[in-house]
């Protein structure tokens, strides 16, 4: 009699079969389905990779389930588009996959010892670089990650070679370093030409970037994600602009009209009832 763990396995890639099954047939007979290419799903697939992880920060659970079947289609579509022209199948992908995670898990599926999860991660980098023949440690960040995301990684794989701070009491010494040369350079007198004023500018722009990458390094050393922590940020300040807003209306007022001070009014109210109680 199978056990509950092996029928439910049944039915997942009974699933999946059916999946490919009905991206077949939309393939052969529905004229938008039979029309895409890798490129025209492209950024739709940015799109629902985005709405993918916007389901997370929300921890909405019934949102993640059809954000992922949705990303799962994309996923399969490549793979189908791919078999056609005679390069590869979904069992290619999958398969190769796999190979790759036991090839890159020798502690479990070879003898290598990894008791902690920064061995793990350091083993991980090396076989990488192995595997993909880079002869950097970062050769192998996308050029196209956003800036913060590829600063992330920049700093995780610096990590896996053994180039980091022990403590993050030092980062934080760094991050205030930069912060006193960013403030050092904005505050400079006012430039007597417009070269010399685009030079500051340029000089202020550099410091504020090794003051964000900083920052960002000290978050990684603090457990903080700051993508998610910024995203979660930018919800608080449209929850609350638009409690702003819809106060100010109530009371007859449009922004425009309103100063500084007098929105600041609505906001500390805002601020004051929890911006989980007016997202």
């Amino acid at each position: 009699m199978e056990t509950t763990a092996t029928t439910r396995r049944t039915e997942q890639l009974a699933a999946f079969g059916r999946l490919l099954d009905v991206l077949d047939r939309l393939r052969a007979e529905c004229p938008w389905d039979r029309k895409q290419t890798f490129e025209s799903l492209r950024h739709l697939t940015i799109e629902e990779t985005y709405e993918l992880s916007d389901a997370i920060i929300r921890h909405d659970l019934p949102d993640l389930q059809k954000e992922l079947g949705d990303v799962m289609l994309h996923l399969t579509f490549y793979a189908k588009i791919a078999s056609e022209q005679g390069a590869f199948d979904i069992a290619d992908v999958l398969n190769a996959q796999c190979e790759k995670l036991i090839f890159r898990h020798p502690h479990i599926y070879g003898d290598v010892q990894a008791d902690t999860e920064d061995e793990v991660k350091r083993n991980w980098e090396q076989l990488k670089l192995r595997e993909k023949g880079n002869s950097s440690v970062l050769g192998g960040v996308p050029a196209s990650l956003p800036a913060l995301i590829k600063a992330m990684r920049i700093q995780e794989k610096a990590r896996g070679a053994g180039f980091d701070w022990d403590q993050p009491e030092q980062v934080w010494a760094k991050v205030q370093e930069e912060l006193a040369e960013f403030g050092a350079e904005f505050n400079q007198p006012p430039p007597t030409t417009a070269a010399n004023d685009e030079e500051r500018a340029e000089r202020a722009a550099a410091e504020f970037g090794d003051l964000l990458f900083s920052l960002i390094n000290f978050a990684r050393h603090a457990n903080i994600n700051p993508e998610e922590a910024l995203e979660r940020t930018n919800r608080k300040f449209i929850g609350r602009f638009q409690y702003l807003e819809t106060r100010a209306a109530q009371d007859g007022h449009q922004l425009s009209d309103l100063t500084l001070a007098q929105m600041d009014v609505y906001w500390e109210e805002a601020k004051r009832i929890g911006a989980s109680k007016i997202n």
